[in-house]
């Protein structure tokens, strides 16, 4: 969406579909269709579900929409630095 016209929202990731689609639900229910960006691809960038996401929708088409980002989980579980052993 170069003409920066698009629709940015944000969702959760409630199913995980053959070839790189995803089913959304947003914030107010409704449940829409995405596929990753080029970027995410690119850097082999990991979304399973239960994921937040961001992404840009068409205004002409609301049921489709292209995941961009995935936000980070404040829960993720953090590893202890290594010791190093002497």
């Amino acid at each position: 969406m170069s003409d920066g016209k698009s629709i940015e929202v944000e969702g959760k990731i409630i199913a995980v579909l053959p070839g790189t689609m995803f089913k959304v639900q947003l914030s107010n229910g409704h449940v829409v269709l995405a596929h990753i960006s080029g970027k995410l691809r690119k850097n082999f960038i990991k979304i399973a579900a239960g994921d937040n996401v961001k992404m840009e929708m068409s205004p002409y088409d609301l049921e489709k929409a292209r995941i961009t980002y995935r936000m980070k989980d404040e829960r993720a579980f953090t590893r202890a630095p290594m010791r190093r052993r002497y």
